[in-house]
């Protein structure tokens, strides 16, 4: 089996979609920890700080993964490597079972780091279907690709659900199912683009050339407060809203999926407007927004409605700054080193999510069920980043993003 075909408007249709619901299945198994963190805390009588950990560890490696899996997807395209990604993940999807069946920390701890390997989905999809559209579309192709980023919501809403209705272990093995049935789809059906060639050229000196470029770095810290904001929010968002609002798991679950679908959203409504007013200037209003909004959240507003359209906007705010960052990364980006430099940002602002969770553990205040000091560093943070955009960060005109990573 060849594994290529022509770039008709079928092939690029199909293959569009079977990459976007492979995202969708990594990013569910990917989530799988963080939605059952109440689950977990139970039973295995966690401290707030031990959850906070537990949570973060797929994220990690999901976020250092990236840069590893993405150069292997230039070498050996995206249909090998989304069916490899998606089985390496089993394994871990059913160990992570185990462990909680037996209560066991380490084993759930250490099953949750492999799991991180789902995490690099993003990687292998954003070369994949770049490939297959001509750049004047590339942004589209990534902008559905990126809606995979929808599977966090898709396991906040559906895994405390599951667990309820058929049991904790049916739940993994339904998951780890899913992923089986994924890569047999993308194994049998999906094609490289005719005109696609294995890049076999040397991986570390590219990423080194990236690397000493100041832009990327001036990227990166945008992008680790934008998208890593995202991705601890929605990691630890089902524990927070059981601390402070007592929301049964289904509860939290159920709300941390409107956070995450609002921030899917919102993120190509940032590409959008990036294009039409300039990347500055919505970074700056997405970084605002999260500095005042973080405040707010720190009130700890009353009520379901103010409560909900507080979370709604703060995801918003987020989903408009990845789109963004990511457009300006185009337009500051020398010639020729896009794809690297994107590779590098996208893995920043994976660790950007993996540090919150264990801050909002270790500063938890069981006695007043406050997170303020979490809180307070983000808006922190949120504030810092909109100085240094605005006094730092150039806002050269130039041609608009061929990548952008979800």
């Amino acid at each position: 089996m060849s594994g290529t075909t022509t770039p008709t408007a079928t092939g690029r249709g199909l293959n569009l979609a079977l990459a976007t619901a492979a995202s969708v299945a990594g990013f569910w198994a990917w989530n799988s920890v963080a939605t059952l963190g109440a689950f977990y805390t139970q039973n295995l009588e966690l401290t707030p700080a031990a959850t906070g950990v537990l949570v973060a560890m797929p994220v990690f490696v999901g976020s250092l993964g990236r840069i590893v899996v993405g150069t292997l997807t230039d070498k050996y395209g995206g249909r090998v490597m989304f069916t490899f990604v998606l089985l390496a993940a089993i394994l871990p999807i059913l160990l992570v079972a185990v462990g909680g069946l037996i209560s066991s920390f380490a084993l759930v701890l250490g099953a949750g780091l492999v799991l991180g390997v789902a995490g690099t989905v993003f990687a292998v999809g954003i070369p994949f279907v770049s490939a297959w559209y001509d750049p004047a579309r590339r942004g589209f192709a990534t902008g559905v690709f990126g809606a995979g980023m929808g599977g966090t919501a898709l396991a906040a809403f559906l895994n405390p659900r599951l667990v309820a209705g058929i049991g904790y272990f049916p739940t993994h093995l339904l998951i780890a199912a899913v992923l089986a049935v994924m890569a047999a789809l993308v194994w049998f059906f999906m094609k490289e683009p005719a005109d696609w060639t294995p890049n076999h050229a040397p991986v570390m000196p590219k990423l080194l050339d990236a690397a000493g470029t100041a832009v990327t770095w001036k990227m990166c810290f945008l992008y680790a407060v934008v998208f890593g904001g995202f991705v601890s929010f929605a990691t630890y968002l089902p524990t927070y809203l059981r601390d402070v609002y007592s929301f049964d798991p289904a509860g939290a679950g159920a709300r941390t999926a409107g956070f995450a679908l609002a921030a899917v959203l919102a993120r190509p409504v940032g590409g959008v407007l990036a294009d039409k007013l300039g990347p500055k200037p919505v970074v700056l209003a997405s970084l605002g927004a999260v500095a005042v909004l973080g405040w707010v959240v720190n009130l700890r507003p009353d009520g379901e409605v103010p409560a909900g359209a507080t979370f709604v906007a703060m995801a918003a705010a987020l989903g408009l700054g990845t789109g963004g960052v990511f457009a300006w990364v185009g337009i500051l980006s020398p010639a020729g080193k896009v794809g690297s430099i994107s590779g590098i940002v996208s893995a920043a602002g994976g660790l950007g999510g993996y540090f919150p969770p264990l801050v909002m553990g270790a500063t938890y205040d069981a006695a007043t069920r406050s997170y303020s000091i979490g809180l307070l560093l983000l808006v922190g943070t949120a504030l810092v980043a909109l100085v240094f955009t605005l006094f730092a960060v150039q806002a050269r005109s130039g041609a608009p993003a061929v990548q952008r990573a979800p």
